[in-house]
């Protein structure tokens, strides 16, 4: 069965970058969907990117996040990253990345839930 451990997360500035890894073991992501999700204190869940690994590869983002994060997969279908830029404290949260069969899926379809990775951006 498929497992996913996320890594990447550190203590970033505001305005700074980081980029996040998601390593699929036991498995590939081949045809699956691939979504980021972060978890910040006292918020609920928000999906903030699904890559489709199929079709060309194409990725949803909130609009809100448009632009600051990009998504995407190596050809080898055993990682996905995402790249985040801008960075703000909102985007403060651990971040998970998991699996479905499609984007449009609630996120509770996901599946293979990684542990997370702690993202913070001191105000």
């Amino acid at each position: 069965q498929l497992a996913l451990v996320e890594s990447g997360g550190d203590l970033v500035q505001p305005g700074g970058s980081l980029k996040l890894s998601c390593a699929a073991s036991r498995g590939t992501f081949n045809g699956s969907a691939i979504g980021w999700f972060r978890q910040a204190p006292g918020k609920a869940r928000e999906r903030v990117s699904c890559l489709i690994d199929r079709d060309g590869g194409r990725a949803y983002y909130p609009r809100s996040l448009k632009g600051r994060y990009t998504t995407s997969g190596n050809n080898a279908k055993t990682m996905v990253w995402l790249q985040m830029i801008s960075l703000r404290p909102e985007d403060t949260g651990v971040y998970h990345c998991a699996v479905a069969a499609d984007c449009s899926l609630s996120d509770n379809l996901f599946v293979a839930w990684g542990p997370g990775t702690q993202v913070t951006v001191p105000s």
